[in-house]
């Protein structure tokens, strides 16, 4: 077929932008694999697209555009390469030659490869030898497309830093000679293991903000279900759909979680007719996927009780002993002081807020969790319902002192001012 007709300059400009927002993760990602290098790959994914808005007005917008990216980057990349090597560094004339050599992407084998790519690349940039804050960064960056100056507003931390992140994890990548690939299934859990806790690393600073002003930031949680979609289109492991699941029902509530001027509304006190129904389906039918393979982890439990909390009607009607029984599945598969926190609360929901209480405070006298705030939140909430106002009042501080959050903040300044 001969490529589409020549369309006017601001038709392909629009056309353009529309391929690069679709596309160009994954013109990044076969890039990156072609060409060896990040920071290359990225400059030659640049100058192809525009090549694209220099060349498709005059010779039409080409059958497949992304192959023609792809090939068009890489011959970019290649002439750049040449130019330097006549005045600054000599080059290996036998890489040269093989990235001349690589196949048409528009080959079925290649197109085929596109997909495994983006895997390849979600893999890299969540792998262990990074540090956890560079895995992070380094995922947003290049396999969301997100802009330092984006993932430095979210994160509230000055750009600069942000790109200092990037720049030694690539580095690392470089002069560790970790590998641009999808770990064997020997290695594939434990490694699988270091991408979840990226995705929901970056789904909780989106749901409920470290710190701040806004309780909430929709384009992180967006982009880390986004994210979970593509790696469970790519690799369909029961953790990967669980986690899906897992934050799709959080997100389901979204609407529900603050009132109209910005203020924390409670679980029990949502009003479930803003939760998302449809969402909640899907959500469950991936749970129930997840749970029927049998080979599950945390993430499927976590969804299986946040499926508990979604189906109940009403806060009165939670299935408390059935949650309950679940943190002691998930207290098993991942022993936590946060999840002995969580199990704490079920089993005073369950069993009353005596029961509860002394298992908060058991937690909290072993001092794992001195500087987290909301288990001295939820001591003080224990204590409130007990009518031990004051040391409800001292729970209730100390949880202020350790909380930046601002519609936490207030919430407990309420909390604080009813006693």
């Amino acid at each position: 077929m001969p490529p589409a007709e020549p369309a006017g300059p601001t038709g392909i400009a629009a056309l353009v932008d529309s391929v690069y927002r679709a596309e160009s993760r994954r013109v990044l990602a076969t890039l990156i694999r072609q060409l060896g290098d990040f920071d290359v790959a990225e400059e030659a994914m640049h100058e192809a697209f525009v090549a694209a808005v220099e060349q498709w007005p005059a010779q039409g917008v080409p059958d497949n555009p992304r192959a023609w990216l792809i090939t068009t980057g890489r011959f970019k990349a290649i002439d750049r390469l040449r130019r330097r090597s006549k005045h600054e560094v000599a080059l290996d004339e036998d890489e040269l030659e093989r990235l001349e050599s690589i196949a048409d992407p528009s080959l079925p084998a290649e197109s085929e490869a596109v997909e495994d790519d983006r895997l390849r690349l979600v893999f890299t940039c969540c792998h262990p030898a990074l540090a956890p804050e560079a895995q992070v960064a380094l995922t947003l960056r290049e396999v969301c497309g997100l802009a330092t100056e984006e993932i430095a507003r979210a994160y509230l931390v000055p750009a600069p830093t942000i790109a200092q992140r990037i720049v030694r994890a690539k580095a690392k990548i470089r002069d560790a000679r970790i590998p641009y690939e999808v770990p064997g299934r020997g290695e594939l859990e434990e490694r699988l293991e270091s991408v979840l806790r990226v995705i929901y690393l970056v789904f909780n600073e989106g749901y409920l903000a470290s710190s701040g002003a806004a309780l909430t930031r929709h384009d992180l949680s967006a982009e880390a279900i986004r994210l979970a979609r593509l790696l469970v289109e790519l690799l369909p492991e029961p953790e990967a759909v669980g986690l899906l699941a897992l934050m799709m029902l959080h997100e389901s509530r979204r609407a529900a979680r603050a009132s109209p001027q910005g203020e924390l509304v409670l679980l029990e006190d949502q009003d479930r007719s803003l939760w998302d129904r449809a969402q909640i389906a899907d959500a469950v039918t991936l749970v129930e996927a997840a749970l029927a393979t049998r080979r599950f982890g945390p993430y499927t439990v976590q969804a299986a009780i946040a499926a508990v909390h979604a189906e109940a009607p009403d806060g009165g009607s939670t299935d408390w002993p059935q949650i309950a029984a679940l943190y002691d599945v998930l207290l098993e598969l991942q022993p936590s002081p946060v999840v002995e926190l969580n199990r704490a609360v079920a089993i005073a929901m369950r069993d009353g807020p005596q029961a509860g209480l002394a298992l908060v405070e058991g937690i909290l006298a072993r001092g794992e969790l001195a500087d987290y705030p909301l288990a001295h939140a939820a001591r003080a909430d224990l204590c409130r319902r007990l009518g031990r106002a004051a040391d409800a009042r001292d729970s209730y501080r100390k949880a202020l002192e350790l909380t930046a959050q601002e519609p936490q903040r207030r919430f407990l300044e309420r909390r604080l001012a009813q006693l």
